[in-house]
């Protein structure tokens, strides 16, 4: 029976849609978090009639045709780069970026991760580095005797020391933009890598054209909505349980099949 089939791709399906909606909850409190969204895509279609023929010697067209789908299969699953909340936490190394743009931090091996999460602190060399130890790019060091660190939108980092009272100019944080964000890597902590879906990083400077800027003293939070993935729990689950019956139902009709004599 087809049915049997066609219901089990869509548990299929729906297990996967409820794996993604399970690790955005998971997610909801994980600074700098892109929500994800499960997408499907129809398998083939068996034609028993194609549309536009002839049904008669008369020379009459088919109207519709007779096609029987096979289900669904997984399609994608696409990341969501909308702008989460800032939330303010006062923190001198706290930066968020409101707008668009990635801080980019440089790996132990040389190659470059980019991320949305700017919870950063200063390692002893006074280098301004992730929670990971990665040195944020373009390498910004802290003198030891600062009282105070400001950072403007535009990235700038200015120290104060306590024999100059002239703000001193150390460096500025760059911002990254790809032209295809969704095709970005994910890697974990917070980090994507670059991939040739994404296109090659565009290094520019807070606020100007196209570039967010950079907010000290804040955090974005994960954009994932709590309400908005309840309900897809929720239809999720349905869809699931629609399939299941659907299984359940052919193999009752397979049955009293057997039984007729």
């Amino acid at each position: 029976m087809r049915a049997l089939g066609i219901a089990a791709t869509g548990m299929r399906a729906q297990e996967l849609n409820v794996s993604v909606i399970s690790n955005n909850i998971a997610n909801m409190s994980t600074t700098g978090y892109k929500r994800q969204r499960a997408e499907f895509q129809d398998l083939l279609y068996q034609t028993q009639r194609s549309a536009g023929i002839n049904s008669a010697d008369e020379g009459t067209i088919v109207p519709t045709g007779i096609q029987l789908g096979l289900g669904v299969k997984n399609g994608a699953v696409y990341r969501v780069h909308q702008q989460g909340v800032l939330t303010q936490t006062d923190s001198r190394f706290d930066l968020a970026v409101s707008g668009k743009g990635f801080f980019q931090v440089n790996k132990p091996d040389g190659t470059n991760a980019y991320t949305r999460a700017g919870a950063f602190q200063i390692n002893q060399d006074g280098e301004i580095v992730s929670t990971e130890g990665f040195t944020v790019s373009p390498g910004i060091t802290i003198p030891q005797d600062a009282e105070s660190v400001d950072i403007s939108e535009e990235g700038e980092v200015f120290v104060k020391i306590a024999s100059d009272p002239t703000p001193q100019n150390v460096g500025q944080i760059d911002l990254v933009n790809f032209i295809n964000e969704a095709g970005l890597e994910a890697k974990g902590n917070n980090l994507y890598l670059e991939t040739e879906a994404s296109g090659t990083p565009i290094v520019g400077v807070a606020g100007d054209e196209g570039f967010g800027k950079i907010q000290q003293g804040f955090l974005e939070l994960s954009n994932v909505d709590s309400v908005i993935e309840i309900t897809t729990l929720i239809s999720a689950q349905r869809a699931y349980e629609l399939n299941s019956r659907v299984i359940s139902t052919g193999d009752e009709m397979l049955q009293s099949l057997s039984q007729l004599r």
